[in-house]
């Protein structure tokens, strides 16, 4: 995307008659969302990040390049190229003529080999997939992303231009619906366009991506959460301190008794949910939860010097635990200390040493360990869950037909995605492959 186009933009942007066709297509890329949301173009910056309304206009002076007007089919790129193309190298002029001739499409991302080149395939046609060089966007994303961009021949490779926007799947979901309307085509078949379809449709990609982006921008919903219990988010610290002359050797020989609890190390443990193993969850908005032995986590205990903390997520949960611990270790303990902290404070302070000294106990090959146990438990279930992206069918009932086969691999692909770009966590470690097998599906997984 490093190609110079300084020279072209501002031959457009002098000429009185290209500035206004420019002109017009950018109000064809923006203007609808500029007016619903009322905006003006300079408030983008603010809300989106400086770079972004740029991006978005380089996708209009991309369209602009590739439209023809007035009955001799004037061409922005042509024109220039007529004036001024020997100031031009033999890559520029290349560059832009290609730019003429390329439709912009949706694709989804593959292949990579980060800093040389990734591998795109068409998600709007039947097109083969086709490698790209690349350097930059290569080490911005993973495997199965979507981005709409425009992909240029240039001799013997391939390039992708400027104006690249990644696509979420509320954006591709807003995007293919546009393309159905405008288009007039059957909701339920799977879009397959024509490239004279596709650069007819390019401001609709500017028009989904805004329309999927600025509202939660200019509203953000602050999402209610809560733990598997319904209980409201309250993070509690209880430190209850060692009594004099008591060990923690006894402390966790008793704690080591207890059935609620399953050790994770020789000072640590898990506390769980045993009357509630069938998982259910009364929590509404978005629900916190973790698991383990099919059992939900209700908190974690630590020894450590002359005290054992245990941390919770609700005040409710700290009552019935500070209860549990009174009557497993009576006088072997002190009352607790509680520190207590809400979702917003901690979001606040956004700092790693807010974490709990529970989590700074686990070894890092436990803790994966844990977490990717919790990811079988939970996709094992989900194989036989409705989910509303398969039509609320069960992956293994929606792999029946073709039409249902591709949609789970579609769903697939887009966990598998999501999950590989949480790099901070374990879970970008966690290999789907088992779930591409007992599906049947294992031949489709690039």
């Amino acid at each position: 995307m490093g190609h110079d186009l300084e020279g072209l933009i501002g031959f457009i942007t002098r000429d009185e008659t290209w500035h206004e066709r420019l002109a017009d297509v950018l109000d064809e890329h923006l203007l609808p969302a500029l007016e619903a949301f009322d905006l003006d173009f300079e408030d983008l910056g603010d809300l989106l990040g400086e770079d972004w309304p740029m991006i978005l206009w380089g996708g209009g002076l991309e369209d602009l390049l590739g439209r023809s007007f007035g009955p001799n089919g004037e061409n922005a790129g042509d024109a220039y190229l007529r004036r001024h193309g020997s100031k031009e190298g033999v890559q520029t002029r290349a560059y832009i003529t290609g730019l003429r001739d390329a439709p912009i499409s949706l694709y989804e991302v593959s292949a990579i080999v980060p800093g040389k080149s990734m591998a795109l395939r068409d998600m709007l046609s039947d097109a083969k997939p086709v490698t790209v060089r690349e350097q930059s966007a290569t080490r911005m994303f993973q495997q199965g992303d979507r981005i709409s961009v425009r992909v240029v021949s240039q001799g013997d490779h391939n390039v992708i231009s400027g104006a690249l926007l990644p696509f979420d799947p509320d954006a591709v979901a807003m995007l293919e619906d546009g393309l159905r309307t405008v288009l007039k085509l059957n909701a339920k078949d799977e879009l397959r366009l024509t490239q004279d379809q596709l650069r007819r449709s390019a401001p609709l990609f500017a028009n989904a991506w805004l329309f999927a982006h600025l509202p939660d921008l200019l509203d953000p919903e602050v999402p209610q959460i809560s733990n598997s219990d319904g209980d409201d988010l309250v993070f509690h610290e209880m430190r209850f301190p060692l009594a004099n002359g008591v060990t923690q050797k006894k402390v966790a020989q008793t704690l080591s008794q207890a059935a609620d609890l399953v050790a994770t190390g020789p000072k640590g443990w898990t506390w769980l949910a045993l009357d509630n193993r069938d998982g259910t969850r009364r929590g509404t908005g978005l629900v916190l939860d973790s698991s383990m032995s099919g059992a939900s986590v209700l908190g974690s205990l630590t020894l450590k010097g002359r005290a054992l903390t245990l941390s919770v997520n609700s005040a409710a949960r700290a009552v019935r635990g500070e209860a549990l611990i009174l009557e497993m270790l009576g006088d072997l303990v002190r009352p607790p200390l509680t520190a207590i902290q809400t979702v917003e404070q901690m979001m606040a302070e956004d700092n790693p040493e807010t974490e709990s000294a529970a989590d700074k106990d686990i070894p890092p090959a436990l803790a994966r360990q844990i977490a990717h146990e919790h990811l079988d438990h939970h996709y094992r279930d989900t194989l036989d869950q409705p989910i509303p992206a398969l039509g609320d069918k069960t992956p293994r009932q929606a792999v029946r037909s073709a039409k249902g086969k591709k949609e789970v691999i579609d769903w697939l692909k887009t966990i598998e995605n999501r999950s590989a770009r949480q790099t901070e966590s374990h879970v970008a470690e966690y290999d789907f492959g088992w779930m591409w097998d007992e599906l049947g599906l294992s031949e489709h997984r690039k």
